[in-house]
């Protein structure tokens, strides 16, 4: 059974810093790129960052890029996702999902390139 278990969102204030984490299991993780992507309420679903399946690609989504840090772990099979310098802007849940790619070494942060998807965390960031 495929599962994605997305954890670490939490509140915090302008200015902190998070590390969300993503534990897989059921697949092999090796062969797949992992993204996370968030969802503000009443707005779509958006590509945060991906890393692919032997961090040959990483992406991160322009409102992100320095302060966001995508990384993982084969042997944890977990992908984490460092979050710095949060704003307001952040608040979100939060959802890793993962693909297999075995013929690329790429990514994408397109939520439709995803086969599997975990339940997401909330990351709220207000004073």
């Amino acid at each position: 059974q495929v599962q994605l278990v997305a954890s670490g969102g939490r509140l915090v204030e302008p200015g902190d810093s998070l590390t969300l984490s993503c534990v897989a299991s059921g697949f092999t993780f090796k062969d797949h790129a992992i993204g996370w992507f968030r969802q503000a309420p009443g707005k779509e679903r958006e590509g945060v960052s991906c890393i692919s399946r032997r961090d040959g690609d990483i992406y991160y989504a322009d409102s992100v890029k320095g302060r966001f840090t995508i990384s993982r772990d084969n042997a944890k099979k977990t992908v984490y996702l460092q979050l710095n310098s949060l704003q307001p802007e952040d608040t979100a849940l939060y959802y890793c999902a993962a693909v297999r790619t075995i013929l690329t070494v790429s990514c994408s942060t397109s939520p439709a390139s995803y086969a599997y998807w975990g339940q997401g965390t909330q990351v709220v960031v207000s004073r």
